[in-house]
């Protein structure tokens, strides 16, 4: 005779919430201290295409000089998956999940920066770290 189903007992897969960490920085050097963490993680082997950062306020650099040769080959490295990527908190919609996710506050209004903080972790799927303020971040909360 074949086993019953269990009552109770799911065979579903539940997906495991990203770890969330904090990474207390002011808003003028969050930039700074989002890069350093980045390097920190590479430096820990996380791949580069593992790693997607957000900017809340001005756009990263490194997503500055990139777009400075226009908006296609710009979108193209995200895929084509074989670096961090960077962009601003406000084109989440259109970046891909990657493992890790870097949300920077680095400016932006606090409704922005609210509006920020769950569409960064529904893109991270083991991990978003925040640089950013935290007496700000925990009023956003």
């Amino acid at each position: 005779m074949p086993p019953q189903p269990t009552a109770g007992r799911s065979t579903a897969r539940t997906k495991k919430a990203p770890q969330i960490q904090l990474v207390a920085a002011e808003e003028a050097t969050a930039v700074e201290v989002a890069d350093e963490t980045v390097d920190t993680l590479l430096d820990e082997g996380r791949s580069p295409a593992d790693v997607l950062v957000l900017t809340t306020g001005d756009q990263h650099p490194w997503a500055q000089h990139e777009l400075s040769f226009g908006e296609e080959p710009y979108w193209r490295q995200q895929a084509e998956g074989e670096d961090v990527f960077y962009a601003h908190a406000t084109a989440v919609e259109r970046t891909t999940a990657r493992p890790v996710v870097v949300l920077v506050v680095n400016g932006g209004t606090d409704e922005e920066a609210a509006r920020a903080l769950p569409l960064a972790l529904a893109k991270a799927s083991s991990r978003l770290i925040v640089c950013g303020d935290p007496q700000r971040l925990r009023s956003l909360l």
